[in-house]
């Protein structure tokens, strides 16, 4: 799969877990999407390397998006609790 591709595929992977996790994001649906390609491409990438599954399987699809979910948890644990001060 070409570069392309595997943007195209991280944003249905992003858009889905962000179905998956309702709520506010701090950064907004582009910041959602971006971890979706992200996580996709990591969760992919590490199912892969520990052989669970060969390329092209349905299983890939299983773990790009366990990986966005994941990644998009991190995301909201590292700036959620985050407040502006305003004066």
């Amino acid at each position: 799969m070409g570069i392309l591709g595997w943007i195209v595929f991280g944003l249905v992977i992003g858009a889905l877990a962000k179905l998956l996790m309702p709520g506010k994001d701090p950064g907004g649906i582009i910041v959602t999407m971006l971890l979706g390609i992200v996580g996709s491409v990591l969760g992919g990438f590490i199912g892969q390397t520990l052989g669970l599954y060969g390329p092209g399987d349905a299983a890939g699809f299983v773990m790009s998006l366990l990986g966005a979910v994941l990644l998009l948890v991190i995301y909201r644990m590292a700036t959620g609790n985050r407040r502006t001060i305003t004066t």
